[in-house]
């Protein structure tokens, strides 16, 4: 069985949420955060040339893509992407500077269409404030057919209108990716590398107050409203 990717550290959490059994194929807690060199996806070559990334290709592809560019990519300044969920834009800011290798991936799916017409397939509404999306397939395995490093500092904080990625542990980052929409307490596991605007986040706080079905079994489920990725687009 595959495993899900990002299921948020509930257990962990106790304090916040009651106990609750970890479904199969997902491990329990978090990976233990690796070392700084493994878990950084980029280095700076020369000035001006750029980062160079590393995607490690895998079998399991949920819709087939390119690998992103792995040399000269952009490393510095900020890129922005227009997400549309139910129609309704997010203006979304991704941190170059900081996560070069994530903003780079992410705008490479976007400008492949990977995102357009999926569905967000995981709200996490109590303890921690989540909406999960970026799988093609809506179980939560689905990935770009990729994978790589984080790009952790170990200082990583989640406040409402955070953009971080999704994994399975460390250096297991694909296509997954969660908007907090209310501030959330989480080990620094997760690259974050982009926030969404205040209009952004008003549109996730209304899907989220519809609540969740509850289909993982693990205190968190499918949106009970509509939560599809119209389109994503640079710019």
């Amino acid at each position: 069985m595959k495993k899900s990717i990002l299921l948020l550290p509930l257990m962990i959490l106790a304090s916040a949420l009651a106990a609750c059994s970890s479904p199969a194929g997902v491990p329990a807690t978090p990976a233990t955060r690796a070392s700084s060199a493994a878990t950084t996806a980029s280095s700076a070559p020369a000035s001006g040339a750029g980062a160079t990334c590393t995607y490690e290709a895998t079998a399991d592809a949920a819709k087939k893509v390119n690998l992103p560019p792995t040399s000269g990519v952009a490393n510095s300044g900020t890129a922005t992407v227009t997400l549309k969920l139910n129609d309704k834009a997010l203006a979304v800011t991704l941190d170059q500077q900081r996560t070069p290798c994530t903003t780079n991936s992410f705008l490479s799916l976007v400008s492949q269409k990977y995102f357009d017409g999926t569905s967000c397939h995981r709200l996490a509404d109590s303890g921690i404030f989540v909406l999960q999306c970026g799988d093609p397939t809506g179980t939560g395995t689905g990935g770009p057919g990729y994978q790589y490093a984080d790009e952790l500092t170990g200082d990583e904080t989640y406040p409402a209108g955070t953009l971080a990625m999704a994994n399975a542990g460390a250096g297991t980052n694909g296509s997954q990716f969660f908007i907090v929409f209310a501030d959330t307490t989480l080990a620094p596991n997760y690259t974050v590398f982009g926030a969404i605007d205040a209009a952004g986040l008003k549109i996730v706080k209304a899907i989220a107050a519809g609540g969740q079905d509850g289909t993982w079994g693990d205190g968190t489920g499918k949106p009970k409203l509509p939560a599809v990725i119209t389109s994503a687009t640079v710019g």
